[in-house]
């Protein structure tokens, strides 16, 4: 949804119409929702001015009006991203509400606002994620975390992700591999693909138009933001997206979702990463 907020903004129902005609099965949204946090609500405001976004999720839509445009379509949304907030004080009336549209997954895009300052800080975040992951497990849906680039910068000599990884248990906590933060991290998704194999369940495809790397630790909308305008369609640019796909479908990512954050052509990237993806599977 991150590649389309604008078409769909304009015309909800005929963006995704146009979305299942190219060949598209899967729709991933992203918040906040109508049970987000208030907090939530309050704090995407700016950013989403900044990014030039001006609704929220469903556009205005009740999620069963949602539920039913998917179906018709031949769409479906196994995954959204909704924010730690959310999940901490509200997780009960976000799962049913999500349930409606079948969701099997529920990921965080980011834990911006948290501590992140230290190996122990991540230790505690894996704690909270299996609690967490244990209570969802209820309503049949599983917690996944978004890597946004931060996860790579070492604290007391450890790296945050993999922190992640090995203390998150597989049966309640997965992972959404997103292939161009983590190589603007300087980490490689292969890697990581070949060493955790069945750990990461979805994964963001996008390109770069040049190799990049964050300014900083890539915690903050100030570094991710600047590095919008070198995201590439995929197959077009210097990743090896082919060979990330591959891997993915290897390891056991089972769904793979294109995110070319606010590209300036939606529909071209539309036709351009359906070619290329049609090309390879």
């Amino acid at each position: 949804m991150f590649t389309i907020p604008q078409l769909v903004s304009s015309d909800f129902t005929g963006t995704f119409r146009k979305v299942s005609e190219l060949g598209y099965k899967k729709i991933e949204f992203f918040g906040p929702y109508s049970f987000s946090a208030p907090a939530t609500i309050e704090a995407w405001k700016p950013l989403a001015a900044q990014l030039g976004i001006t609704q929220n999720a469903f556009y205005g839509l009740q999620i069963s009006e949602v539920a039913s445009i998917l179906k018709d379509l031949g769409l479906t949304a196994p995954s959204v991203h909704l924010d730690i907030m959310t999940l901490r004080t509200n997780l009960d009336e976000a799962m049913k509400s999500l349930s409606q549209l079948n969701v099997s997954m529920v990921a965080l895009p980011t834990m911006m606002g948290e501590d992140l300052s230290t190996a122990s800080a991540y230790y505690k975040m894996a704690e909270e994620f299996n609690a967490l992951g244990k209570k969802m497990k209820d309503y049949g849906i599983k917690l996944v975390f978004h890597n946004h680039g931060y996860e790579h910068a070492p604290k007391d000599n450890q790296i945050p992700l993999d922190i992640l990884l090995d203390n998150t248990d597989p049966e309640l906590v997965t992972f959404e591999l997103d292939i161009f933060w983590m190589q603007a991290a300087g980490a490689s998704p292969i890697d990581y693909l070949k060493r955790y194999p069945g750990r990461f369940r979805l994964m963001h495809v996008k390109d770069a138009a040049e190799h990049v790397r964050f300014s900083g630790d890539g915690s903050t909308p100030d570094q991710w933001m600047p590095l919008f305008p070198k995201m590439a369609d995929p197959g077009t640019g210097v990743f090896d997206v082919k060979g990330i796909i591959q891997e993915g479908i290897r390891s056991g990512t089972e769904h793979f979702f294109l995110e070319r954050d606010l590209t300036p052509d939606p529909e071209k990237t539309l036709k351009n990463s359906i070619a290329f993806f049609n090309s390879i599977l």
